[in-house]
């Protein structure tokens, strides 16, 4: 289960990293699209297969079903835009990163985010249709931007190219319960070359970043459902509900049970 936006909507940071630092920091995918703007602060971003530097002035576009992880400062602060993956919005196809320097595009795009905020959290007539002209201003400057040469990306090496179509597999595979020979082995390349390649390009193990998918997964229903474990588990390919459990406890030292008592706490 994962929380998906029926109507666009624009909201900070904050508010968008809610719910827990794991909900961010574990590699993930949406079933929507997210521009995310930062204006202060800086932190690491797992987008495309490769993980790298973020900052203020930098921009996110991650795609519906693209795999994807932030870890962000305490002190940063911007805003992020939320797309229903079945828009009429002519969007990238691709996830992106994009560091703005000129000025005046910095301040383009703060001032349509802030605007359509504003919008967001009021109640006038045809908020939903003020909501979507902003938006899709929003993605006419985002194109703007991935036309500029200046923001060309750089070309990918032969460990990232692997590494983003590892991460591509990932987010349609995770809960089978497949075994990692199996994903080497539909990318054409062993186990081995397939580890050496992620960690270059990411810093974290394909294994690694298999379990944080699934465990993703695992907190995100354990916090906002009442399916009982041994039915998550199935859900998530694992062969029993001792083996989630055991998982659960080395990912996170703590019981499924316990996660779920945690969160509903969290108001």
């Amino acid at each position: 289960m994962q929380f998906s936006p029926s109507a666009i909507q624009f909201q900070t940071l904050a508010l968008f990293n809610q719910g827990g630092a794991w909900r961010r920091q574990l590699a993930h995918d949406q079933d929507y699209h997210v521009l995310v703007w930062i204006t202060r602060g800086q932190g690491r971003v797992l987008l495309d297969g490769i993980r790298r530097g973020i900052g203020a002035h930098n921009a996110l576009f991650v795609p519906a079903g693209s795999l994807f992880a932030m870890d962000m400062g305490r002190q940063s602060i911007g805003h992020v835009v939320l797309v229903p993956a079945a828009t009429d919005l002519r969007l990238p196809e691709i996830p992106r990163h994009l560091r703005i320097r000129e000025v005046q595009a910095q301040s383009e795009l703060t001032s349509l985010i802030e605007a359509g905020l504003r919008e967001d959290q009021g109640t006038r007539p045809l908020r939903e249709d003020a909501l979507e002209g902003h938006a899709t201003l929003m993605s006419v400057w985002l194109r703007r931007q991935m036309l500029d040469l200046a923001h060309a990306p750089e070309r990918p090496n032969a460990a990232q190219r692997l590494s983003a179509r590892f991460c591509a597999l990932v987010s349609q595979r995770y809960r089978s319960g497949a075994p990692m020979a199996d994903y080497a082995k539909a990318l054409e390349v062993t186990p081995t070359h397939l580890t050496r390649a992620v960690k270059s390009a990411t810093g974290k193990t394909a294994a690694g970043l298999l379990s944080e998918r699934v465990l993703h997964d695992a907190r995100l229903l354990l916090a906002e459902t009442s399916h009982p474990a041994k039915q998550i588990a199935a859900f998530l390919g694992f062969g029993s509900a001792a083996y989630f459990t055991r998982f659960m406890q080395q990912h996170t030292g703590q019981s499924p049970s316990s996660l779920r008592s945690k969160a509903e706490r969290v108001p």
